[in-house]
């Protein structure tokens, strides 16, 4: 019998907020929460933004250091707290005043030659024949330029075309949470974000560590499109044109692995299972499903899955720009006939299914913990739900790589069916939602909810909820997915669904007849979520969470009554402790798990035997035990 995929914990962090203790789930449905619920998650996001600082004592202050008591902080930082989470004008100042870097073409007149220095890797290979070059040093030429006129290339400033994104929490900044040297902003929130994970499990990792074969944990972690600010590939790239020195970090440090590896290295200390599989806005999908088949099969018994992307640069933002895929200010001010755009309007920029003009994009790390089904009973982990199958499938034949095609109808539908075979016709039709990529483009809202109707009208579906996070916070590429995954997770514990809160009406052209399309939150009891997601160039993805009453109730039926009894009251400790990290949290005060240098080993500190290897640190062996489905050959055969 297959092992079944519990999610034990959950942590990251994007526009919204810190995932642990669904803070950043309850930013998105903060109008409909209690009122003791919205003020708690008002005060955390305040401390993380630096608004307040909470003393040892439990004593608050304000940004300048004086007293105040938390109904205090609330009502003093509560619109700044609004302002400054979400889509909001990018507050980097080169999408506005300061103007982002440019280059233009100009004609210089010389009277007489001019003779300049550089360094040897500066000379252009294509250098005019009638420039004179002399070797100076091993390092350095000087170049004469005869007199004349040439063309060069003049630094300038442009205005930005794009001027909304969702941005991390104004104020938060990982990388000053540890011992963080040019790292680049995706791996910062990497570190933070696996942290966050762990101490949401409420589960001690090195002892969950020492209980297991070494082997039997595993790392499945990436993006989309590396790591492109200026620590990381973004600035080896520049670096050489701008005549400013490539670091020995850039080129290591930008890999679309990196996450994993990060993890492996600095958070874990793991010698198991690792790895990243890119596929574009399904990345976080792609790799859940790794993490699912291991645990499945029973290769792994502990995975971590996740996802950091950092895309918010001038470079990659102009690059979707041109493709014509971002909601620039253009576009924007003609969907309302706006002259002008205010900060408000910013706020509203992504609205999926409604009449919209592109994406906007995001900023996210997202993590999970998979744990197998016996394990948890035997750790008397929290249940968050269950993953029992990711489905993916590719489009086939494409006029254009970046256009939807039709891999996405195979990839619901296989969600949708093993829904039906799992709960019932019944439970399918009534109590699943669907957490759509919603991505706010023209193409996509038409053609996702095709996929949504098609799906429905096959199984008789007739109102089908529908839930688009990236309303509140953007698209963040490969973590897209991820940013869903723990909103559903959110969704189960607190009974409500986020609405489309840009949705001032549907498009005319969205195949909504079976769909409910809801602007405000709505309380909704689901046995189940699909996660979906449509990547560029055909990477199509739909993960099944089944939520956490589901989960226990198939737990009992494979392992009985009175195994689920002795776990639950095994879990009462853990949830002492999750619940202990979630208050340090919501005080600002965060666990981040970053150990450089520590326990390195190189290789000779290891016995290795022939069944086993054993390695100082780990308290049990590496096996070596194999499976060998091939049968064994007769020597005397060879």
């Amino acid at each position: 019998m297959p092992h079944l995929p519990v999610i034990v914990g959950m942590g990251g962090v994007n526009p919204a907020g810190r995932t642990s203790g669904h803070q950043a789930f309850r930013r998105t449905v903060l109008d409909a929460l209690p009122d003791d619920d919205q003020a708690r998650t008002l005060l955390g996001l305040a401390a993380m933004m630096r608004l307040a600082d909470c003393q040892a004592d439990g004593a608050w202050h304000d940004a300048e250091g004086r007293p105040l008591d938390a109904a205090g902080i609330v009502e003093q930082t509560r619109q700044q707290v609004l302002d400054h989470t979400l889509i909001r004008r990018i507050e980097d100042p080169r999408f506005n005043e300061e103007g982002l870097p440019a280059n233009r073409k100009a004609s210089l007149a010389l009277d007489t030659p001019l003779t300049f220095r550089i360094r040897r890797r500066q000379l252009p290979d294509d250098l005019p024949p009638t420039w004179q070059v002399k070797e100076l040093d091993r390092q350095s030429l000087e170049v004469t330029v005869p007199a004349g006129t040439m063309e060069v290339m003049l630094p300038e400033t442009r205005p930005a075309q794009v001027r909304a994104a969702g941005q991390l929490p104004s104020g938060f900044e990982p990388s000053r949470l540890y011992r963080s040297v040019h790292h680049p902003r995706g791996l910062s929130m990497t570190v933070f974000a696996a942290s966050d994970c762990l101490g949401d499990s409420g589960l001690e990792w090195d002892g969950l560590r020492d209980r297991l074969d070494p082997d039997e944990v595993a790392v499945y972690a990436g993006n989309s499109i590396g790591q492109l600010d200026d620590e990381g590939w973004g600035g080896l790239l520049k670096s050489f044109v701008s005549g400013k020195r490539a670091t020995s970090k850039q080129m290591p440090l930008g890999y679309g692995q990196m996450p994993a590896d990060f993890i492996n290295a600095y958070v874990l200390g793991s010698v198991g299972g690792t790895g990243a599989a890119l596929g574009a806005c399904a990345s976080f999908l792609y790799n859940l499903r790794l993490g699912v088949d291991d645990i499945r099969a029973g290769r792994r018994r502990v995975v971590l899955v996740g996802t950091a992307d950092a895309p918010i640069t001038p470079e990659v933002i102009e690059g979707f720009r041109t493709m014509g895929a971002l909601a620039d200010d253009d576009g924007l001010k003609a969907l309302d006939a706006l002259e002008l755009l205010t900060d408000a309007d910013y706020q509203r920029a992504c609205r999926p299914f409604a009449r919209n003009c592109g994406f906007t994009m995001g900023e996210s790390s997202q993590f999970i913990m998979l744990m197998d089904d016996v394990l948890a009973l035997e750790t008397g982990a929290e249940v968050l739900g269950s993953v029992p199958g990711v489905f993916v499938n590719a489009d086939g034949w494409k006029r254009s790589i970046s256009a939807p095609g039709i891999g996405n109808y195979i990839s619901l539908a296989k969600g949708a069916a093993l829904v039906r075979d799992m709960l019932g016709e019944k439970a399918l039709r009534e109590r699943t939602f669907l957490h759509a990529h919603g991505t706010s483009t023209p193409k996509n809202r038409v053609t996702e909810s095709h996929v949504f109707d098609q799906v429905a009208r096959a199984h008789g579906i007739t109102a089908w909820p529908v839930v688009a996070v990236k309303a509140f916070v953007g698209h963040s590429q490969g973590s897209a997915a991820g940013d869903q995954l723990t909103s559903a997770l959110g969704s189960f514990a607190h009974g409500l669904l986020p609405g489309i809160f840009t949705l001032d009406a549907v498009a005319d052209d969205v195949h909504a007849e079976r769909l409910k399309l809801f602007r405000d939150p709505l309380p909704f009891v689901a046995d189940a979520a699909f996660i979906n997601a449509k990547g560029f160039g055909g990477n199509n993805a739909t993960g099944v969470v089944l939520s956490p009453a589901v989960t226990e109730r198939l737990m009992a039926e494979r392992h009985g009554e009175t195994a689920v009894a002795a776990w639950q009251k095994r879990r009462e400790a853990t949830r002492e402790v999750a619940a202990a990290f979630h208050r340090a949290a919501d005080r600002g005060h965060f666990e981040v798990r970053y150990r450089f240098g520590e326990g390195v080993l190189e290789g000779p500190e290891l016995d290795v035997g022939r069944d086993a290897i054993r390695i100082p640190g780990y308290a049990q062996e590496v096996s070596l035990a194999v499976d060998n489905p091939f049968g064994r050959l007769d020597e005397g055969d060879a």
